[in-house]
Formats: C-alpha cells, sequence, structure tokens
C-alpha cells in the first residue's frame, strides 16, 4: 500500500511559515533597476494599445458618458495598485501577485495565475506583433505581417538576455515616447477647445458633450457596459508589481511610482478621452482604427496618421519588451514556488533568469507561427482568455492582500507596515465590485459571452494539469523521503 498521510504531507507547500502563511522566495536577482526606470515603467505600463486603438469601442458604446467609466475604472484600479504596492513593498519578489497568490490564497491559485499569465503571454503578444505587422504595412504595404514581429521577438530577447539594467533603459525610453505623445494631444485638444487653435481660431467648446444625443446618449448601461474595454485596456498596469524584485531601494521607488498611478490614469485615459470627445462629436468617430486619427486629423496635422503609426510601433514594442521581462520573472518565480519545473528557477552570470527568457522567446515564436498560418483570426480566438486573465489577476491581488493585513493585524505588526494602502478593507471590496462589474458585463454582451464558457473550460484544464502535477511532486518526496530512511537503516546497522 502507498503511503497515504506522508504522500498528502508532501502535497502541502514545504515553505510553511508559523503564521499560516507561506515563507517568501528566496530569489538570486540584482537590484539593477533605478528609480527612474520604474516611474517610466509604471506610466508606460499604464499607456497601451488598448487606449490607442481600444478606446473607439469604448466610446462608440457610451458616448462621452466614457468619462465616467475610466473614472470609476481608475479609482478601482488605483486601488488594486495600492493593495499590490504594500504588498511589494513588505515583500518584494519578482513573482508579485502571483506569488502572493500562492502563499496568501492557495497553491493553486498561484499556479493558474502563473499559467494564465503564459496563456496571456500568447494571447496579448500575438495580437500586438499582428498589429506592429499592420502598422509596418502602412510604410511597406507587400511586406508580410510576421517579418516585423519576428524582428520585434529577436531585438527584444537580445535587450532582455543582456541584463536587466538593459531591459529598464530601453523601456524608460519607450515609455517616455508614449507620455510624450499623450500629453501633446491633450495640451493641442485644450488648446483647440479653449482658443481654437488648429479650427480657425474658433474655440471648440463643450458642446460635443451634450448636443449628440446627450451626455448618456445610449443611457446608463451603455456607459456600464463599456467598463469592459476600459478594463481591458488597463491590463499590464498590474505588471509594475513585478519589478519590485529587481528595484533598487524598493522601499522608496515602489511606493512613489504606485502613488503617481492614480494621476497617471487621469491623465492618460481620463484626460485624454476627455479631450476627444469634447472636440470630436462621438457619434463622428469612424470606430475603425483610432480615435486619434481623427482628431489629429481634425487638429489639421497633415501626417497624423504617420505620426500616430510611428507611436503605435513603439508602443507595441514596448509591449513585447515589457512581456518577455515580466513573463520571464513569472516562470523564475512559478519555479521557486515549485509550480513550474526546477528548470526555469536559475540565473545565468548576469542575474537574468536565462532559461526563463527563452522560454518566454519560444512562445513568442509560437505567436509569430500564428500570425503566419491564420492572422486574421488570432486576436478573436485569444481575446477571452486575456480578459479572464486580467481578472484573476487583480481579484487574487485584492482577496491576497486581504489575507496578507489580516495575519499582521492577528500578528500584532501591522503598525510596522511601510506603505499601507488606504481605506482597508473597504477598498479591496470596492475593487471586488468592479471586477464583479466586469464578469458581469462580459455575460451581458453577446460577442462576449462566449468567453466565460472558455474561461470555465481553462481552469478545468488547469486543475487537472495542477493535480497531476502536484500528486507528480508528492510521489517523489515520498520516494526520496524512503530512499533516505533506507539508507540512514543502512548506515545504522552497518555501524552496529
Amino acid at each position: 500500500m502507498s503511503n497515504i498521510p506522508a504522500l498528502k504531507a508532501a502535497q502541502k507547500h514545504p515553505a510553511q511559515g508559523s503564521n499560516g502563511a507561506k515563507t517568501p522566495e528566496k530569489e538570486n536577482l540584482r537590484r539593477d533597476l533605478k528609480s527612474r526606470h520604474i516611474q517610466m515603467i509604471a506610466m508606460g505600463g499604464a499607456i497601451g494599445t488598448g487606449l490607442f486603438y481600444g478606446s473607439s469601442w469604448a466610446i462608440q458604446t457610451a458616448g462621452p458618458a466614457i468619462i465616467l467609466t475610466y473614472l470609476v475604472g481608475s479609482i478601482a484600479i488605483y486601488f488594486v495598485m495600492r493593495a499590490l504596492g504594500e504588498m511589494s513593498v513588505e515583500e518584494p519578489v519578482s513573482g508579485a501577485y502571483i506569488s502572493y497568490a500562492n502563499r496568501y490564497i492557495h497553491r493553486f491559485a498561484g499556479f493558474l495565475n502563473g499559467w494564465n499569465a503564459l496563456i496571456f503571454l500568447l494571447a496579448t503578444s500575438a495580437a500586438e506583433l499582428n498589429a506592429l505587422g499592420r502598422y509596418a504595412q502602412y510604410w511597406f504595404p507587400g511586406l508580410p505581417i510576421w517579418v516585423p514581429a519576428a524582428i520585434a521577438v529577436l531585438v527584444m530577447f537580445t535587450v532582455n538576455i543582456i541584463g536587466v539594467k538593459f531591459y529598464g533603459e530601453s523601456e524608460y525610453w519607450f515609455a517616455m515616447v508614449k507620455v510624450l505623445a499623450i500629453v501633446a494631444l491633450i495640451v493641442f485638444g485644450l488648446a483647440m477647445i479653449f482658443f481654437g487653435v488648429g479650427n480657425g481660431g474658433q474655440p471648440v467648446g463643450f458642446a460635443n458633450l451634450t448636443e449628440h444625443g446627450g451626455f448618456f446618449p445610449t443611457g446608463i448601461s451603455g456607459a456600464i457596459l463599456a467598463i469592459v474595454m476600459v478594463a481591458f485596456s488597463f491590463g499590464g498596469i498590474e505588471n509594475l508589481g513585478l519589478a519590485a524584485g529587481e528595484a533598487k531601494d524598493v522601499d522608496k521607488s515602489m511606493p512613489k511610482a504606485v502613488n503617481a498611478t492614480f494621476w497617471r490614469l487621469m491623465i492618460f485615459y481620463v484626460g485624454a478621452v476627455a479631450v476627444l470627445v469634447t472636440i470630436y462629436p462621438w457619434s463622428s468617430l469612424t470606430g475603425k482604427g483610432s480615435p486619434f486619427v481623427d482628431v489629429l486629423s481634425k487638429m489639421g496635422i497633415p501626417a497624423a496618421a504617420s505620426i500616430l503609426n510611428l507611436v503605435v510601433i513603439v508602443a507595441v514594442l514596448s509591449a513585447v519588451n515589457a512581456s518577455v521581462f515580466t513573463n520571464s520573472r513569472t516562470l523564475y518565480n512559478l519555479s521557486l514556488q515549485g509550480n513550474a519545473p526546477k528548470y526555469l528557477g536559475t540565473v545565468n552570470n548576469k542575474f537574468v533568469p536565462a532559461r526563463s527568457v527563452q522560454t518566454v522567446f519560444g512562445i513568442m515564436i509560437g505567436s509569430v507561427v500564428l500570425n503566419m498560418i491564420m492572422p486574421e483570426h488570432v486576436f478573436e480566438i485569444f481575446s477571452s482568455v486575456t480578459v479572464f486573465g486580467l481578472i484573476c489577476a487583480w481579484s487574487s491581488i485584492v482577496i491576497s492582500h486581504l489575507k496578507f493585513r489580516r495575519i499582521r493585524i492577528r500578528q500584532g505588526d501591522a503598525g510596522a507596515i511601510k506603505y499601507k494602502a488606504p481605506f482597508y478593507p473597504y477598498s479591496n471590496y470596492i475593487s471586488l465590485v468592479f471586477v464583479a462589474a466586469v464578469i458581469v458585463c462580459i455575460a451581458i454582451l453577446p460577442d462576449m459571452r462566449t468567453g466565460l464558457y472558455v474561461a470555465a473550460g481553462w481552469v478545468a484544464v488547469v486543475f487537472v494539469a495542477y493535480k497531476f502535477y502536484t500528486r507528480r511532486q508528492a510521489r517523489q518526496a515520498v520516494a526520496q523521503e524512503s530512499t533516505a530512511q533506507e539508507t540512514a537503516t543502512h548506515h545504522q546497522r552497518a555501524s552496529l
């Protein structure tokens, strides 16, 4: 008979602390990310193609009321980031929310979030690389989509394998381009609204917010349903926590970056979208491509399409660069948790988890291949899993933080927390309501409802894999323990 009690004991996570939470993973990474890197990574994470292109669907769904939808979403995501920031300062590891889910919720929660991240990587990188190929075709019409995609993956792999400092520097400048583009749009937009710059000297004013069906032209329901695309646009901002494991002076750099998240969301999302719907009638947006092109064209900028094309290409390169970094650290930390092969839990002489970077590179090559064989359907296939991955990540952060703080309160050392999330636990509950609203809206929207069924099937697959993986680990642990006992017994008998 098998040793059932020993098998069950071996299935438990080996690093169990006395307070009921597992101890943090011991990582061997170099803290080479400076404060300015962290700041710009945070900014870059808040500006993606979801803003440049995804905002079109959101505006058409809600009309001018999309301003309020982005405002509500920004507040909820800020609370999520404050919860993540508190844990990142106290326990800075490269696994971030995946590590915290493993420790404070359940090992399966860490397992699910970790492997979600890889599917999310395949989905988003395939879509982003597809977009990159299409943007390149603006200047080179005959160029196959997969060619610039392959070049981008190869270049970003090189950047990340050299060292984290090189990644930080490259991401700093990528993010700088995106930030300057959005700031320029807002400044020119305000000049048009108040002074008529680009509009023949006639101030645009605020009439467009109410004259085309009112501020809520599609009703309150439209503003609520648009929350799905708003949430999708915010995807990736949680990856700031993954930089904590390699940040210099994390006690100062991480709070500084997270604190500024709210204002970045206010400026880059609420501000930019408010300018868009104020300058241009929401009902006149083409819905094809980016609404930013329509606005730039209205400003009389002849090279609007070329300028935006360049900016979005930079945004895609930034996204690919960040994906290699964040997902390689995810794999590395998963390995240290015992939720991925040990092969991935090592670093090279430059303190880069090279094997994890190589694995991510391989997955991204898979994304390039997908763009070779079915370039028209890549995004549709994976989009539902992508949204589900975001929901899992944000809810895991909030629930992990609830457990994290409760443990600190029970131990009597909550007052020693360096960077406390505000309004605990109510801010956590607000964030969970936001996540629940996203799920309900997905269920209501016919084009997205299938995503819930796909997500349920994916969770079932991951759960089966989790049970198989942990049971195999447990059997190996029991076998090793039995061998060790037999060896010890043999030596004991030999000594007699």
